[in-house]
This record gives structure tokens, C-alpha cells and sequence, in this order.
């Protein structure tokens, strides 16, 4: 079975096994410094290894049932460019599957990786002390994709249902980015909607 699949390519389902979550290319580019893209990319979505959706100009990927499946089986690292890195990478993944797994509370990576859902008083927290770790001082305005990428960890919707519990709070402001032109897609994605229209920085301390 390893065999089905590029040392790349199975480098990538390592990563997404990793990072259990929705992760755009921009992010892999920014974390890991790769992409799945073209071929690659269709070839893990019509095997039901990877799920991808195109969101904004950007296309984010997420390991899917048949990957998390795949990632009790063998893995194609035999890379002649790459053969120390390839080695480490193979005697990791068959310890994890051989002597982890099993051994442990876990018996499936799904189970390993799983991100455990923090309560909603404590996403909230977090973002307050993010926002107060980025802002040069109380009531400055800081957006929303900034505080999100200080907390990879938490899943997009605890973070989403956070945001929008904070807009209603009375020392948070919320408001659009006046020069549209300057955002990004994933500056779209994070937009918190407030009052009908889209929010894409926030204020913390303004009352």
C-alpha cells in the first residue's frame, strides 16, 4: 500500500494527522513550508485520504476518514534526496503504529490527535490574553486573523462561537476593515459577523 503514495505525498498526511484540523495551503506554507496542490491534491481527494474545499482563493485540507484509516498502514519516505530524513520519518510512524498505539488509551490516531474541546469560558479567555499580548495598549484595534493564528490549537468553531459571544460584550468592539483591498482570504474567512456586515478587527477595554 505504501507504494500508492509519493514520499510527499505521505509526508503531507503526517502533517494533517499532526494537525487534526482544517489547515489552508497559505498555513502549510507559513508552518511547514509546503503546499498540496494540483495532482497531489486530486489524487488524495479521490483516494478519501485528504478533504479539501476551496474557501475564499485558498484551498484548505483536512486528513478525512479513509486518510485517518491509511495512517495505520504502511508510508512511502524512501526519498534517494532525502534518505536520513526519510528513514526518520519511517521509524517514527511504525513506532507509533507498533508501540504507542494500542499499548496506550489511544488505539486510533484519531483518537491521539483529537483536539479536546476547551470550555467556552476559557476560548474566551484566551482570546482576551491573546488581544492583550498583540495590542500596544488597551482599545487598539487588532484583527481577527491575528488573535486566530495565536490559537492554532483551539478548533475553528470554538473559536468561532467565542468571537461571536465577545461582539456582544460591552468592553469589545468589533468593526470592518475600511480598505477592503488590503485583506487577505483568510482575513474573509475569519470575518466575525456583527450587526449585519462583516467584522474583520477587534477592541478590547474600550468602555
Amino acid at each position: 500500500m505504501a507504494d500508492d503514495l509519493t514520499p510527499s505525498e505521505s509526508a503531507l498526511l503526517i502533517v494533517l494527522m499532526a494537525e487534526a484540523r482544517e489547515i489552508s495551503n497559505p498555513e502549510l506554507q507559513d508552518r511547514y513550508q509546503i503546499t498540496l496542490t494540483g495532482k497531489s491534491r486530486e489524487k488524495l481527494n479521490k483516494a478519501g485520504y485528504v478533504r479539501s474545499d476551496k474557501v475564499g482563493r485558498s484551498f484548505v485540507h483536512q486528513l478525512d476518514d479513509k486518510g485517518w484509516e491509511r495512517m495505520h498502514q504502511a508510508l512511502n519516505f524512501d526519498s534517494p534526496r532525502a534518505r536520513a530524513l526519510g528513514a526518520a520519518l519511517s521509524a517514527l510512524h511504525d513506532n507509533l503504529r507498533e508501540r504507542v498505539l494500542g499499548r496506550h488509551a489511544y488505539h486510533r490516531f484519531s483518537e491521539m490527535f483529537a483536539h479536546t474541546p476547551e470550555p467556552r469560558d476559557d476560548v474566551e479567555a484566551r482570546i482576551r490574553e491573546t488581544y492583550t499580548a498583540l495590542a500596544p495598549h488597551l482599545g487598539a484595534w487588532v484583527k481577527h486573523t491575528d488573535v486566530r493564528g495565536k490559537l492554532s490549537d483551539v478548533p475553528a468553531a470554538a473559536l468561532d462561537e467565542a468571537f461571536s459571544l465577545l461582539s456582544r460584550a460591552e468592553d469589545v468592539e468589533m468593526m470592518p476593515e475600511s480598505n477592503q483591498k488590503t485583506l487577505s482570504a483568510e482575513d474573509h474567512r475569519n470575518a466575525v459577523r456583527v450587526g449585519g456586515q462583516d467584522t474583520h478587527l477587534m477592541a478590547i477595554g474600550t468602555r
